[in-house]
């Protein structure tokens, strides 16, 4: 029966976009997890896994990147196709093109399409326009990939999702945005965080709880760290300033200032949490050394992971 069930699973996410998580049933999403853990296995033991063989990604950046780049690139590669890196500025996209005519040209060479861009109605326009399977691999609003690999992390190190406790604490941002509809979806509990005025989005909020009363999920949004992180399971946090907020720094330093994860906040966390955090990381400023780099510390894991999780949803999609 589980064989079927997986079976049918695969063949409803063949050819389909990968934007949100909202977009993604909590059965779909908990099968690419597995998905990931599955191809993590075969690639430690050597094992051949091209699922993707000969076929084509194109990689358009329009933000740097460290982790989202090499990971998508050595995972294409591994699954036996081929990534092709698309700078923003080199592409016509850049000087005015059309994001539909972009991608309806390049769904005539590529069999996938990522994006990593600012404004995320740039990767729905583009998902609108093109006939391959479109990645969403980081807009100002969401980070799908970055929570899918994140809760494969928590489940490898706690052996279950459901019912465990995610306190995040900092910046209401893109990043945040996708854990909480990831955990509604997966049945776990999220608290969350911010000082005023640096909440998530409304309608993210709005979706999510949406999501928790069907799957029950419990969800907070709140302004003391101490609430939050309490019998958390889980802590996360990212910088208070993201790419494209550089002028805003020194104002958002003054709003965070409590709002550091330190060793006298994680003493309110279970002895055993999880500390995660999507990196790249400001030591001393959004976290405290001696966390991040502490025994409960699983930011290299969760980086790692990005590499199996996008693998998944690469396979999974444009198989």
């Amino acid at each position: 029966m589980q064989g079927t069930i997986n079976e049918e699973l695969a063949l409803s996410l063949k050819g389909r976009d990968f934007l949100m998580l909202v977009d993604y049933t909590p059965e779909e999403i908990r099968y690419l997890i597995d998905l990931a853990i599955d191809l993590k296995k075969k690639q430690k033991a050597g094992e051949a896994h091209q699922l993707l063989k000969n076929k084509t990604l194109g990689m358009i950046f329009e933000k740097s990147s460290t982790r989202t780049r090499v990971s998508f690139e050595v995972g294409i590669y591994q699954l036996g196709g081929q990534g092709l890196f698309l700078s923003g500025s080199d592409l016509q996209i850049g000087r005015g093109e059309p994001i539909w005519d972009t991608a309806q040209v390049l769904s005539r060479y590529l069999d996938g399409i990522m994006i990593r861009t600012f404004e995320h109605r740039k990767v729905v326009e583009l998902a609108r326009g093109a006939t391959v399977p479109v990645i969403n691999g980081l807009t100002d609003l969401s980070h799908p990939c970055q929570a899918l690999a994140d809760y494969q992390t928590v489940l490898e190190h706690k052996g279950r999702l459901e019912g465990l406790k995610v306190a995040y604490v900092g910046d209401g941002n893109n990043v945040v945005h996708s854990l909480l509809m990831g955990a509604a979806k997966l049945g776990m509990n999220m608290s969350v965080a911010t000082p005023e005025g640096y909440e998530p989005d409304a309608d993210i909020i709005k979706q999510t709880m949406s999501t928790a009363a069907e799957t029950g999920s419990i969800i907070q949004i709140g302004r003391d760290p101490k609430e939050a992180i309490a019998d958390a399971d889980v802590i996360y946090t990212d910088v208070w300033a993201s790419m494209g907020q550089e002028a805003e720094q020194k104002e958002r330093e003054l709003a965070f200032a409590a709002f550091q994860v330190n060793e006298a906040l994680t003493k309110y966390a279970k002895k055993d949490y999880l500390f995660m955090h999507c990196l790249p990381a400001h030591r001393g400023e959004e976290v405290s050394e001696g966390v991040i780099d502490g025994a409960n510390s699983v930011i290299f894991d969760q980086a790692e992971n990005r590499l199996h999780a996008q693998k998944a949803i690469m396979a999974a999609i444009m198989s």
